[in-house]
């Protein structure tokens, strides 16, 4: 494969080629992973975790079992476990595919032409992709950062691929764009990404001049051939990541599942509540209220959805169904504005992922890391949060 090597007059006309290439190709692995394969997998995966949820639920009510017990194990245990090995199906194929770019030798070609790009941030072209993973799931996306050779690239690669908008925070932002922006959903989704492919860039470049300082590895690599990619190897290669994500991240996530759900069931006696603003998590959302009201959405039910978030992007949704009784665009509206909307999706794009997320950083790097990435994420969600809700009220869209 010789493109990387052209120079004269057709030098950047194949370059050009081999950028569209990859786009084509890494196009078509995401479409296969999240909407066709991937996606059947995860439906099929739905409905039998819902089945034997429904199940369990119905067995315990036969039993006579207490209601808040029952409720412990349905609705804080299976169900918040079940959400989040729903995403097994998608990791598993995700990494398949790249596996079998990998062992074919195409992967180390697109590091070493997306290399001089990189570079300009400090960052070198094998940390491409696992940002690039980031945008389908961010917890598979920092495991994958254990192949980079570098500590400085492998730790700056961890602390930034989080600001890649993965995909479990697609519902959230087809949620309130089609309520707020009906005429212009998909612009306004778009614009997310664009948002944090840039904080992101502006990141490194801060990074790098302040806890990172240096310049990446050089990269140094021999190409390998083009093979047929071997079976068993794609397949250990992907149950190793299968193997990781459900006994790292899903032990973090069945931990906190229990304690949201504790904060929600209980008020500060630790009575049981029949309202769910009388409750802990009600209680907890309000401390934080107060700092979420300069970007213009203070309510304590946005802030307890935000909290909920970390669980599962997904839980966002949920949460706002819960306390607001619908998500229809009316039921919004008592909540947010159209622009206030807009700065919430901006501070949900940004700030920590999930606590699978943030597990899979401790998993990688350690406890100090994994505060440290929670911490920047929150800070940097909050500024560029405030500098858009700012911008907003000066051009008077607020």
């Amino acid at each position: 494969w010789r493109f990387p090597y052209i120079t004269g007059k057709y030098g950047g006309a194949a370059f050009v080629l081999v950028y569209l290439l990859f786009l084509v190709i890494m196009g078509l692995v995401f479409w296969l992973t999240f909407g066709v394969i991937g996606a059947a997998l995860q439906g099929l995966m739905e409905d039998g975790i819902a089945a034997i949820i429904a199940s369990a639920d119905a067995g315990l009510k036969a039993f006579g079992t207490n209601d808040v017990v029952r409720s412990l194990a349905v609705d804080g245990v299976l169900t918040g476990v079940g959400s989040v090995l729903t995403f097994l199906p998608i990791i598993v194929v995700l990494f398949l595919f790249l596996s079998i770019l990998e062992d074919s030798g195409y992967m180390a070609r697109v590091a070493f032409v997306m290399d001089k790009v990189l570079r300009r941030f400090g960052l070198s072209g094998r940390s491409f992709v696992p940002m690039l993973v980031g945008f389908g799931c961010t917890v598979p996306a920092i495991m994958s950062t254990r192949t980079l050779p570098s500590e400085h690239d492998r730790k700056m690669t961890v602390m930034l691929t989080p600001f890649m908008s993965c995909s479990a925070k697609l519902p959230v932002y087809g949620l309130l764009c089609g309520a707020f922006f009906p005429q212009a959903t998909v612009p306004a989704m778009v614009s997310l990404y664009l948002i944090g492919i840039a904080v992101g860039c502006i990141a490194a470049l801060v990074l790098n001049r302040t806890a990172f300082k240096g310049d990446p590895v050089p990269f140094i690599m021999e190409l390998p051939n083009y093979r047929l990619p071997s079976v068993k190897t794609t397949v250990m290669l992907a149950w190793d990541k299968a193997k990781d994500f459900i006994t790292k991240a899903f032990t973090i996530i069945f931990a906190a599942t229990v304690v949201i759900w504790f904060l929600q069931t209980f008020d500060i006696r630790f009575n049981v509540v029949a309202d769910q603003s009388q409750s802990l998590l009600a209680g907890l959302g309000s401390i934080i209220a107060p700092a979420l009201t300069p970007l213009g959405f203070g309510d304590w039910r946005a802030s307890t959805a935000l909290v909920t978030g970390l669980i599962a992007k997904e839980s966002v949704i949920s949460t706002l169904t819960v306390l607001l009784g619908a998500t229809s665009p009316a039921a919004l509206s008592t909540m947010f504005s159209p622009f206030t909307a807009y700065v919430f999706l901006v501070f949900t794009l940004l700030y920590p992922p999930c606590v699978a997320a943030i597990g899979a950083v401790k998993s990688e790097l350690g406890a100090r890391y994994a505060v440290a990435v929670f911490a920047f994420q929150v800070t940097v969600a909050w500024i560029v949060a405030f500098v858009v809700h700012s911008a907003g009220i000066l051009l008077g869209l607020a």
